[in-house]
């Protein structure tokens, strides 16, 4: 026997009844494909979802009323300054190291109470916060020294009343 016809009797006698080995191969070829194509149709689901089929503008939030407040610091000196603006959690901006005067107009959330705090550095001297509500004065206070330190605070924000 030679060996050629030997490596012939083993393949036939490898695969199973009825079978030749060029169709099992076949076999796996398709089941490869299929996978492939599933493969792919699942990946098409994830990018739809991911992307989605709007023209790529976020839906409009709800907005939240808001009121105009003014946050102003006079003085001598640089400071931390903390203050409620539109965040409708609640939570407070920083900025450290503002040399004075400063001034900033802000919109706070109905509901939420306008609050503003000063802390001089190091090197100390004199601030004075005020705050004012859609224009009108409503509190004031002074900090003075080395960190000295002082807030100025407003009742809870209300809907303007018409009279």
């Amino acid at each position: 026997m030679s060996t050629t016809e030997s490596t012939a009797e083993t393949t036939e006698r490898e695969a199973p009844a009825g079978e030749s080995t060029d169709k099992r191969r076949g076999g796996d070829r398709a089941g490869f494909i299929a996978a492939g194509a599933v493969l792919v149709v699942c990946l098409g689901f994830v990018l739809y979802g991911v992307l989605g089929t709007e023209s790529g503008t976020p839906p409009e939030q709800p907005r939240t009323p808001t009121a105009a407040v003014t946050y102003r610091i006079t003085g001598e000196g640089n400071v931390d300054v903390s203050y409620l603006a539109r965040s409708e959690e609640g939570k407070a901006t920083v900025e450290k190291g503002i040399e004075l005067p400063w001034e900033k107009t802000v919109r706070v959330p109905l509901g939420q109470p306008p609050t503003l705090s000063i802390v001089l550095d190091g090197k100390g001297g004199q601030a004075r916060c005020a705050l004012a509500v859609r224009g009108a004065h409503v509190q004031s206070a002074t900090a003075s020294g080395t960190y000295g330190r002082a807030t100025c605070a407003g009742e809870r924000l209300a809907a303007p009343t018409e009279s």
